[in-house]
């Protein structure tokens, strides 16, 4: 077994032929890291607590992955139920997936061990090569992702672009695909940064932090120091781009030493010296401070609305600047681009009634800024898994704006009790998402919208919140069929 003072020290491109590596965490992230592992030599062990769950269960998610997925599916050892000590104390390393809490007493067996814990991010990044532009933040990391991803495209060509990491795509199943020319944009969560060691993004990003995995990191400090991470191995030579409107990251980057990264800032409110910024409806770069101040683009050449959309083009913008693309090029793109599945997105019209699938907001926060982009009277679902949020913002935020709240998920009478605390009304309280939605077009009038924006996480109803905002769009589909407006 090697220490974790023995691995403290490994650089990228290190050689883990031959090593035995416990992967922890039975599903997608897993079944990646294993995958990539086997393809170096290494000799992964993939583990899940789940006992229930069979040999055949787990190696049928290889063959999801392609014939090419076969033969690691056949490689692999697979072990479930109680973690052994014997397991422990003949692995190397240890490469835990996302949604594997890192304070669980097998993983604290681990630790104890003196084994050493990766994340699929650390692994990912030791056995790629090329600039990795990352992003982090509570919300908009999806959407800057995607965007940043097409401007790299434009910009570097496609070939040598991989969008990985939080927003769908595993980082482990690009690494091998890198070249020295590559490009990763990676969108990173606090459960990914929790586990890094020597990942080194040549530009990072945080978009903004609110209270959000309060439930996993426990503390708001805990969850803002996890966060703050994406920029411990950044020097001189990197930028850090920070939200000068969040005071938790205005503090972050004005603390920022003299060997750190270079700080650049981005603003929906006020000029900037250095940063981005949103003035008489132009969005203004001044990279090369006050002097040097260019505009960007025209607020209403995009097809995508509200400040939050324009901090997270912001973002992207002061990314692809880092790395020296051209203006001409990044303003073809932004006026090209329609934003995200799931965040804010047009579902269709039906009777009078617009229907928007905002799945992805799974927080307070996001879902906040739904209700801000409505310009009809609105009937919001929200709900679902409880992530020990608090919703008061989030009821607050509805006057003038939404008529109803139908409530479904674990959170719904929590959320309800809320409601009635500010005095909001009416409430309805659903079983089915099927019933929610039925609930919502018989409420609905002809120039009302209806919102799915849960302000909640979707486990417990659905896999992902992608896969509830495609049942949501099936739901509007059935109804446009219904009520003949196909």
């Amino acid at each position: 077994m090697m220490s974790e003072n023995g691995m403290k020290d490994i650089k990228r491109g290190t050689d883990l032929s031959g090593r035995r590596v416990l992967v922890f965490g039975a599903g997608r992230s897993g079944v990646g890291a294993c995958e990539l592992l086997l393809s170096r030599g290494a000799k992964p062990v993939l583990y899940d607590g789940n006992a229930s769950l069979t040999e055949d269960q787990v190696r049928a998610q290889f063959a999801s992955d392609g014939p090419d997925a076969v033969k690691w599916a056949e490689a692999v050892s697979i072990v479930t139920g109680p973690l052994t000590q014997e397991l422990i104390d003949s692995s190397d390393l240890c490469v835990i997936s996302p949604g594997v809490p890192t304070d669980i007493e097998p993983v604290n067996r681990i630790r104890e061990a003196g084994v050493m814990i990766w994340g699929e991010v650390e692994l990912a990044y030791s056995l790629s090569k090329g600039e990795v532009l990352a992003v982090t933040g509570t919300n908009g990391k999806t959407t800057t992702v995607t965007l940043l991803g097409e401007l790299m495209k434009r910009f570097r060509g496609e070939q040598n672009v991989h969008v990985v990491g939080n927003i769908g795509a595993p980082y482990t199943k690009a690494a091998n695909a890198t070249r020295p020319e590559s490009v990763c944009v990676a969108e990173i969560s606090s459960f990914q940064l929790e586990t890094i060691h020597s990942f080194h993004p040549h530009v990072s990003a945080i978009t903004n932090i609110t209270p959000d995995h309060l439930n996993r990191h426990h503390t708001m400090e805990e969850y803002i120091r996890v966060k703050e991470r994406i920029a411990e191995n950044q020097t001189r030579e990197d930028v850090l781009i920070l939200n000068y409107e969040d005071e938790v990251l205005r503090s972050f980057g004005e603390s920022m030493s003299p060997d750190g990264p270079r700080v650049w800032w981005f603003s929906s409110r006020r000029k900037l010296e250095k940063g981005m910024f949103l003035e008489n409806g132009i969005l203004k770069a001044a990279i090369d401070g006050a002097e040097g101040v260019q505009d960007v683009i025209r607020t209403d050449e995009l097809q995508i609305l509200g400040a939050h959309n324009y901090e997270n083009v912001s973002v992207a913008v002061l990314a692809a600047l880092a790395v020296h693309m051209p203006m001409e090029q990044i303003r073809e793109v932004l006026k090209a681009f329609p934003g995200v599945e799931h965040r804010i997105e047009y579902a269709g019209e039906a009777g009078g009634v617009a229907f928007y699938n905002d799945s992805k907001g799974t927080n307070p926060d996001a879902a906040i800024k739904a209700v801000e982009a409505m310009r009809r009277p609105t009937i919001l679902i929200g709900g679902g898994y409880d992530k020990d949020s608090s919703y008061d913002t989030w009821i607050e935020s509805f006057h003038g704006k939404v008529k109803a709240l139908v409530l479904v998920g674990a959170t719904r009478e929590k959320i309800a009790a809320c409601a009635k605390a500010h005095g909001f009304s009416p409430v309805y309280l659903c079983d089915t998402f099927e019933e929610c939605f039925d609930t919502c077009v018989g409420l609905a009038q002809s120039g009302d919208a209806v919102l799915l924006s849960p302000a909640c996480a979707s486990w417990g109803m659905f896999r992902d919140y992608e896969e509830r905002g495609r049942v949501f769009k099936e739901l509007v589909l059935k109804w446009k069929e219904r009520t003949g407006a196909l």
